[in-house]
């Protein structure tokens, strides 16, 4: 029989729960699946844009990986101290309260998640797409179809069965790890055989920008290529042995992340100038077309099944969110219930795809990377200040992993020059990233904080919940 429970309404517990299913590598394939997917493909145009020049664009690719790392390890002493899913939501509502937590998860639900999995969406449709028009412009309905259609067909596969979502994660790490290796393979070619390393010598400084908020927004093009270092974070209560596979699935993954993204920046440089990698809506085509000739459709294949397995991650890690808002009771209660055949939740995950294809009327990749980059500091900056506040508050406070208490500071001190400078110089697009932030307040003192509610308000919600039991009991069962 199919049923469906909430695995503990508002509290940790409950008859039903998620199960612990993920080992090592399924953490590792997690980590560098999500951060490995779109943003290689389509950050390097924005960090050369705001930087300038090969030579500085490489520093603010490595300066990124060198924070994505630090931030990772600072995770990883937060996940073992407060070792619940939801990653910055669970260390925010313990740290700071829950209309902190309620904040951070209002503009998740909001803006970060949803715009993250449209992006990868977008790309993977864009790479798939472009050998087909072959040079053409791509119709905005063709990319929204397709872009529509590869949500809808992983958020299937995350509702039906984890171990699934877990191979195709597992198995395309390797597929997009060999496609950067591939474009890292015939830069090395380029550079050593052909002798193509002007843009690499004479031409490595030229156009070098030194002001600090065009840094900035170099440095938001970068991080968000390294997003999703955190989202192991998500789903802490399914991994196995999380105080030992939590801190060594991010000690393997981010180095690996971090030497590969400078070896393809290189790669692109080798081959492309300034100038074509600052204009080109793909970068990874515009070298496929400059290297491989008539076998240039290569490299957007291979793009593709990267985006894909980094969409499939962060609709795995990031439902896994909304999942611990709702059973905190920030959320409907709904969307904490789980199918109790797959062990999957499944309200959650169409949630999360609805929200997502709504972002989809926006084909601008660039422009929904601005939407997320400063409400991602704000909340990451929060986290780490929490860490240091601990530290303080209660040093006795149980740590299986204790980081070295520079790191957090340094981390810290970063991400408020991330958060005060976009005030400067993307004053618009910060003050509205601000705005919905603190418009979760009221929402918060209404559906959360308000216990006695119309009753008009608890039918609905009873309604849709009931309505939502009927429809997973009606899912017909597995079989194995």
């Amino acid at each position: 029989m199919v049923s469906a429970v909430t695995a503990g309404g508002g509290g940790d517990g409950g008859a039903v729960g998620l199960k612990r299913e993920l080992g090592l590598l399924n953490g590792v394939g997690i980590i560098v699946g999500i951060i490995i997917g779109a943003g290689i493909f389509v950050s390097p145009t924005g960090v050369v844009r705001n930087s300038g020049s090969a030579g500085m664009s490489i520093i603010v690719w490595a300066a990124c990986g060198l924070m994505s790392l630090v931030g990772a390890m600072c995770y990883a002493e937060l996940g073992t101290m407060i070792p619940k899913s939801g990653g910055d939501y669970a260390y925010i509502s313990q740290i700071y309260g829950p209309l902190m937590g309620f904040l951070y998860l209002w503009v998740s639900l909001l803006i970060m998640q949803p715009v993250h999995n449209a992006i990868q969406s977008i790309t993977f449709a864009n790479y798939i797409l472009a050998p087909i028009f072959d040079g053409c412009d791509l119709p905005d309905a063709a990319l929204r179809l397709l872009a529509a259609a590869v949500l809808c067909l992983l958020t299937f596969i995350n509702c039906y069965e984890v171990k699934w979502a877990m191979f195709v994660q597992d198995s395309l790490m390797f597929a997009k790890v060999l496609a950067l290796c591939l474009i890292i393979a015939i830069g090395g070619y380029e550079l050593l055989f052909v002798g193509n390393s002007i843009n690499l010598t004479t031409r490595l400084w030229d156009n070098t920008v030194y002001d600090p908020s065009s840094i900035c927004l170099a440095f938001y093009s970068g991080l968000f290529s390294y997003a999703g270092w955190n989202y192991l974070n998500f789903v802490t209560e399914e991994l196995k042995d999380p105080f030992r596979n939590l801190p060594f699935a991010i000690y393997i993954s981010l180095p690996i992340v971090t030497t590969v993204y400078l070896l393809a920046n290189v790669a692109y440089f080798v081959v492309l100038t300034t100038t074509e990698v600052g204009s080109a809506s793909a970068v990874a085509v515009a070298f496929g077309e400059r290297t491989l000739g008539s076998y240039s459709w290569i490299i957007p294949v291979a793009v593709a099944l990267s985006t894909f397995g980094g969409l499939n991650g962060g609709i795995f890690a990031s439902s896994r969110l909304f999942f611990v808002g709702a059973r905190q009771g920030h959320l409907p209660d709904f969307i904490s219930m789980i199918n109790m055949n797959c062990c999957t939740p499944t309200p959650s995950l169409v949630f999360l795809c609805l929200l997502s294809l709504l972002y989809l009327s926006n084909t601008d990749v660039l422009v929904l990377i601005n939407y997320t980059a400063f409400s991602e500091a704000l909340f990451m900056m929060l986290s780490v200040s929490g860490l240091l506040w601990l530290r303080y508050k209660e040093p006795e406070l149980e740590r299986p992993i204790k980081v070295n208490i520079i790191l957090p500071v340094v981390f810290f001190l970063i991400s408020i020059f991330l958060v005060v400078l976009p005030f400067f110089s993307q004053p618009l697009e910060t003050l509205v990233g601000l705005g919905i932030a603190l418009s979760g307040i009221p929402v918060y003192f209404v559906t959360v904080n308000w216990k006695k509610k119309p009753q008009a308000y608890r039918n609905a919600i009873s309604s849709t919940t009931a309505f939502i039991q009927k429809v997973l009991n009606s899912v017909p069962e597995k079989t194995d």
